[in-house]
């Protein structure tokens, strides 16, 4: 074990900082009242600012959602979105046609590309229970080669994430979810074709961890030279090597390095960050993510002259029909149900 394993340790903030080939994540934690009949909240929108709502009163955002919670339509260029929605659903909609409800465990994996508009709202099913919602939405970049890929969007249905188990000398648990990379022989669902993660030399690997108390665990050891992220965002204090952190910290960590975690005495969750750096130039505009200034103005331009394809839905804030399940509409026509 090396002192030198931990880089460094700090608190987190919104959005969560990241490192390259990360841009950011998004940690969304709601805890939703029952829905009313158009799927937003049964109780009075009175004193939020509608529009821009990120205050938390009640425990709750509506976001940029006017009736339903959530990112009513809006454009992405040059870079990937993996949305993990843990509790609660999404629905979704985009420029090219595609369609989806999704949520309690799926991921989603979008490449913007060359640039799409899409919609998340988080409709309220329950209408006669609270609708408890939690999401990462992770950025992650693409390379200059692949910057101007077409757009595409894929599902990792919960079914098909692999969920291993560890179990420590104390018969304590500690469960990762793989949404990206692999662990000894188990890879998770392949990613989107053009993303960064596609090729495993570039070592990107999102994990979802949950320790019980008093749990201890081996982190595996990852590539030379990736940048590795963990996100301590639910329990009370762990031990990294012997470090103590408190919740809320994230630590940024040599991935060559072993790392033994030991949780304290309230159930951990960590969310893990992980790949080989793009190492290129970013420059970014709001939803735009380039390798320069001028590339920054030329697609502010091409979203003013074609709206990345334009909106075919017939609300901003597009929701889908009550009574489905989670399904995806592809482009392409394909579907899926579950």
């Amino acid at each position: 074990m090396s002192k030198y394993a931990i880089k460094s340790i700090k608190p987190l903030s919104f959005p969560w900082s990241t490192q390259d080939p990360f841009l950011f994540c998004a940690y969304h934690e709601d805890n939703y009242p029952e829905g009313n009949e158009n799927m937003g909240p049964k109780p009075s929108l009175a004193g939020r600012n509608i529009g821009q709502d990120f205050q938390g009163i009640d425990g709750w955002n509506m976001y940029h959602g006017s009736t339903v919670p959530g990112f009513p339509s809006h454009p992405h260029c040059g870079f990937e979105t993996v949305t993990i929605v843990q509790m609660g659903l999404v629905d979704h909609a985009d420029s090219l046609g595609a369609a989806g409800r999704f949520g309690n465990g799926d991921v989603q994996w979008m490449t913007a590309g060359k640039g799409v508009q899409h919609s998340e709202m988080f409709p309220l099913l329950k209408s006669e229970q609270p609708n408890p919602f939690l999401l990462f939405q992770i950025w992650l970049n693409l390379p200059r080669s692949k910057k101007k890929t077409d757009p595409h969007f894929a599902m990792l249905w919960s079914e098909t994430i692999p969920k291993l188990s560890f179990t420590d000398d104390q018969n304590l648990k500690t469960e990762v979810t793989l949404v990206a990379g692999k662990i000894e022989a188990t890879p998770a669902p392949s990613p989107a074709p053009d993303s960064w993660a596609a090729n495993p030399d570039n070592d990107v690997n999102i994990w979802v961890i949950k320790m019980d108390p008093g749990a201890t665990w081996e982190l595996p050891t990852g590539k030379a030279g990736s940048n590795r992220s963990l996100y301590f965002f639910k329990g009370d204090e762990a031990s990294f090597d012997d470090e103590v952190v408190k919740v809320n910290h994230m630590i940024e960590h040599h991935p060559e390095e072993p790392l033994m975690i030991k949780n304290g005495q309230q159930e951990a969750h960590i969310l893990l960050l992980q790949g080989q750096p793009i190492s290129e130039p970013v420059f970014t505009y709001g939803p735009f993510v380039t390798n320069s200034r001028d590339e920054i103005q030329q697609v502010f331009n091409d979203y003013q002259k074609t709206e990345f394809g334009g909106w075919p839905w017939p609300r901003r804030d597009q929701v889908h029909d009550p009574k489905k399940g989670r399904f995806a509409i592809h482009a392409d026509g394909r579907v899926e149900e579950k």
